[in-house]
Parts: C-alpha cells; structure tokens; sequence
C-alpha cells in the first residue's frame, strides 16, 4: 500500500513512517523543515527514514499549493495521513499567524489534494485542545467543542470542520483522531518531558505551571502509533456507527476518535517519573499556569476500544524512561539511574 504521510520530519510523522515502512508500505513524506524547533532534529528523522528504499521524502511546504498537487498526482497515495501543521499552545499566543498558514491553508491544499487522488481513506490528526473549556471529565468525541481557548485549538476544531465537509461533498472516508500529549523517543524539544529532562542534565531548575496541579493523559508514541495504524483500516462509512458513543456523522463517512489511554496523570507525579529515571534530582521552580492552558485532559477511550480493540497502555514509568535512554544516547550524554 502507498501512504502519504505530511510531517514525516516531526515527531509523529517519523514514527508512523518508520512504522507503516516496516509492515511493507511504501511512503511519501512531505515535510518544510520549519525552524520551529532545531531543524538537525528534523533532518535526523528523515536520514533514518531514508535507510529505507521505501522511504521518499519532498521538501515542501503544505501551503505550496502546486508543490504538494505535483507531489502526491506522482506518488498516487492509496492513503494520506495528514500530520503536519504549526504545534505548540503556548507558541500560538507569539506567532499566531502560522497557525492560519500551516493549520488552515495547509490542511485546506492537503484536502484537495486528497479530492484529487481519490484516496480509500484520509486521515488527519487534531488534538485534545479542541475541548478548551468543557468541564466534563472523560472528554467524549461526541461532546461539544465549542469553545477553544487558544488560536491552535480554533485552528485544529476548524480542520476538523473542514474535513467534514469534504467527507460529506465528495465522500471521502475521512478520520480525524483527537492526540493526547504524546511523548517519547524522538520527542519534540519545546514539550515538558525534553524540558525537564535537557533542564535537569544541565544543572538548571524546571518551571512547573500551575502550581503542578495540572493532569494530562500522557499517551506514549508507540501505543498512539499502533492506534493510528489500526485505524487507517477502519474508514468511516455512513450508516455503520461502531455502538452509542460513535461520533460517525449522519451526513458524511466522517469520524472524530480519541487517541488516548483515558488514565490522566498528575504532573508532579510525572516529574517524579522522570527525576527517578534520570536518577538525579530536579529542581522545581513553581509558575502560574499560561493563557490556554487547560487543568486537565482525560480521554474516554471507548471509541477507539470498540473500533479497533485496542487503547494506549504504556505506564508513565516505562514510556519516561525510554525516551531519557534515547535522550542520553542521542546527545551523548553520560550516566544513568
């Protein structure tokens, strides 16, 4: 199968390419290398990627419109999985801008795109930020997503939104998944658990917003990618809801599901998992929670669970020390719990 995979340089774009080449796929990465972060990051993703002769990337960025068009017309993807897109809640209060171009303009290119290829299924990926204000706890894929609290949640409810109407208009079998603070190897160098861990090796304090009373449900990359795989073979089809909880659309092959293990954890909780596997101790400097911020994320798993039988389950222990061993070998960084 031929899989277009935007964001192959990112974090979650490496490891769903990597795995969708070892289960005999042949891919098509696009990705800009914007300097959002350290682009030799970037740069090193795609070298472990292009170890593969089933592995093709393209330099480009979404909102070039005729690059992505000649792209993906030459590649004739059997599947597009939409992962790029400008990340970061706190980065969307100092440059909002990129969030129009990439989030909106970009997503908007990728679905015509996807129109054009008559794709068997279009995945795109959205975030657990769409729920900003709903107080409700386990957040459900068919509750109200109404009221965002940052630009990047506003951008990402409106892809959703947008897809919708493609699905509907030109029935395109379409899955938008919900990620809930992914983590692990290869992570992003602007999430806590880089922070805290490239803070602490060097002798610095960690800033711990809210007080540390903030929960998140940490869903590690490995699990989140063998849910995405799952569901790439799970498209949406009218009429077919997978039981009462389904957020299947009544007008289009359109699906909204959770990514997430549906087990929050405290953040002082997670600073302790990660001050045990580095095995050295963690300063804490206590910060009031940012503008966007939310005091908790929980997902309701049942969706993902009825659909495809399966739900993030990696311990916090187990997927923090992982990604510390991938950080000290990484940067050559001596020493160890």
């Amino acid at each position: 199968m031929r899989f277009l995979v935007t964001g192959t340089a990112g974090f979650i774009g490496f490891h769903l390419a990597r795995r969708l080449i070892a289960d005999g796929g042949a891919v098509l990465g696009i990705d800009g290398m914007t300097p959002y972060y350290d682009v030799r990051l970037k740069e090193a993703r795609h070298a472990d990627l292009a170890k593969s002769s089933a592995f093709r990337a393209e330099i480009a960025q979404i909102q070039d419109d005729a690059r992505l068009r000649e792209a993906i017309g030459a590649f004739e993807p059997d599947v597009i999985v939409h992962l790029a897109a400008q990340a970061g809640v706190r980065y969307s209060l100092e440059n909002p801008r990129a969030y129009v171009d990439a989030n909106l303009v970009g997503a908007y290119n990728v679905m015509e795109a996807a129109k054009a290829a008559g794709v068997s299924h279009f995945l795109i990926a959205s975030t657990s930020s769409v729920y900003g204000a709903n107080a409700a706890t386990p957040f459900r894929e068919t509750d109200r997503a109404d009221h965002p609290l940052t630009l990047y949640a506003a951008t990402k409810k409106a892809t959703e939104d947008m897809a919708h109407a493609y699905a509907h208009l030109w029935k395109i079998p379409t899955t938008a998944f919900r990620f809930f603070t992914v983590y692990g190897p290869w992570g992003r160098p602007d999430m806590a658990l880089f922070k805290f861990v490239e803070a602490t090796l060097a002798g610095e304090p960690i800033d711990v917003y809210g007080a540390g009373q903030m929960k998140r449900d940490f869903t590690y990359i490995d699990d989140l990618v063998e849910a995405v795989v799952r569901l790439i073979a799970k498209p949406p089809r009218e009429g077919e809801p997978a039981g009462a909880h389904d957020s299947l659309s009544p007008s289009a092959p359109y699906r909204v599901v959770n990514v997430g293990g549906g087990q929050p954890v405290g953040l002082l909780d997670f600073i302790d998992a990660v001050e045990r596997a580095l095995g050295v101790p963690i300063a804490r400097r206590m910060v009031e929670m940012q503008k966007g911020d939310v005091p908790v994320t929980w997902a309701s798993p049942d969706l993902l669970r009825a659909l495809i039988g399966y739900a993030p389950e990696t311990p916090v222990e187990q997927g923090v020390k992982a990604f510390v061993d991938w950080y000290r070998g990484y940067y050559r960084v001596p020493g160890g719990a």
